[in-house]
């Protein structure tokens, strides 16, 4: 039996052990896919562009341990064509992801692709203090502002 297809996406901006934990988390479900957002669209989802660039950090996710293959979302920002074009068994959802769950699910079934299983990990990777993009961010902004 073939392994599963799990799907993860972020904008994986200044990679941490976070990220890292979320991408160990969807390997034990089976092979890692992922999606890294477009500097677009996260600027448009939070209001500021990633530091690093889309293409850079497409680059490093697709290097790391535990991950089979990774693009860059849609330029229309077409999430869901991605899912389709993946068509993953599980799409794994990160624990501050703004997805709601409920939300993805009955979008995904309005295209015909109810076979697919969303689930959240739950767990934070808080192990250490800068256990976030925002909270390395904010520390480099202190440090330069002293």
């Amino acid at each position: 039996m073939s392994k599963k297809k799990v799907l993860i996406a972020g904008t994986f901006d200044l990679i941490h052990p976070g990220h890292i934990f979320l991408i160990n988390e969807a390997a034990k479900l089976g092979d890692v896919y992922v999606i890294v957002s477009t500097d677009k669209n996260r600027e448009i989802y939070s209001g500021e562009r990633p530091i690093i660039p889309q293409e850079q950090r497409l680059e490093v996710i697709k290097n790391l341990k535990n991950v089979k293959d990774a693009r860059i979302g849609r330029s229309d920002n077409n999430t869901l064509k991605t899912v389709e074009e993946i068509n993953p068994d599980i799409i794994l959802l990160g624990p501050n992801q703004k997805y709601d769950e409920k939300t993805l699910k009955e979008n995904l079934n309005k295209i015909g692709l109810q076979n697919i299983e969303v689930r959240r990990l739950n767990s934070y990777y808080d192990k250490y203090k800068l256990h976030s993009s925002s909270l390395i961010k904010k520390k480099v902004k202190e440090s330069y502002n002293k």
